[in-house]
């Protein structure tokens, strides 16, 4: 399917292109200006809240997990090329559970072992997952290569990623130990019912979407500017970690 969007939506991929600059460019402005807001970035207030907090504090830490999912919208470019051709909720709960499986397993894992890497790298990699799914809804890698990666497992180690980004702020915040396995679990249990709620908004607009003759057309054009938008994350932080 996304091999016959790259064949059948170039031409008129490219007209759109030529005639909505003006979408594109504000598009990136938008990101290059909230730019603290797409990298796993947790407001002053959340990070003096999680700073002060000693002992089981549960609906918070789910409050503050499903913000941080709501608000980060590297996830959330992620999931949407994720879910761009995916039509049967079957499908979709396996790839989201995908996702969840990696992205629970390492933000538990890295905060409580206390095992970290250069944000700016990990979060860099997460944006070359935008750019990887991406490519793939464009059918580049059976153009350029003649094979089809493997979707389930990418979404997978993606995932791993995702959730080792959030660790890596988290660790930087010096947790107090008392209830820090609780409420880590409470915040992740809170990151993945923001992940439902956000991928409940993007199905609906998809599914709105996905009836007007304007999708098949303009589908190339939207993972083009998907693809930007994860080129922006990933030079962004490439530049903060040469810089830092």
């Amino acid at each position: 399917m996304a091999d016959g969007i790259w064949k059948m939506s170039l031409r008129p991929a490219g007209a759109w292109i030529g005639a909505h600059r003006w979408l594109l460019a504000s598009l990136l402005l938008v990101l290059v200006v909230s730019q603290p807001a797409f990298a796993h970035g947790v407001e002053a207030g959340d990070k003096g809240y999680i700073q002060e907090t000693s002992g089981i504090v549960f609906w918070p830490f789910v409050y503050l997990g499903a913000k941080h999912m709501v608000t980060g919208y590297d996830h959330l470019l992620f999931l949407f090329g994720v879910i761009f051709f995916l039509y049967r909720m079957k499908d979709i709960g396996i790839y989201v559970t995908m996702f969840a499986i990696g992205h629970s397993a390492t933000l538990l894992f890295g905060v409580l072992s206390n095992v970290s890497v250069s944000s700016y790298i990990v979060d860099a990699i997460i944006g070359l997952s935008v750019v990887y799914k991406a490519l793939d809804n464009m059918g580049a890698y059976q153009r350029w290569f003649g094979f089809q990666p493997d979707t389930k497992l990418a979404t997978l180690v993606f995932g791993l990623f995702h959730g080792f980004g959030l660790a890596t702020k988290l660790q930087d915040f010096e947790m107090s130990p008392d209830g820090l396995i609780v409420n880590l679990i409470a915040f992740n249990i809170g990151v993945e019912l923001g992940q439902l709620l956000a991928l409940g908004a993007i199905l609906i607009a998809m599914g709105f979407w996905r009836k007007t003759p304007g999708f098949w057309k303009h589908a190339y054009f939207a993972n083009t500017v998907v693809m930007t938008l994860g080129f922006v994350l990933t030079g962004y932080q490439l530049v903060g970690y040469f810089v830092a």
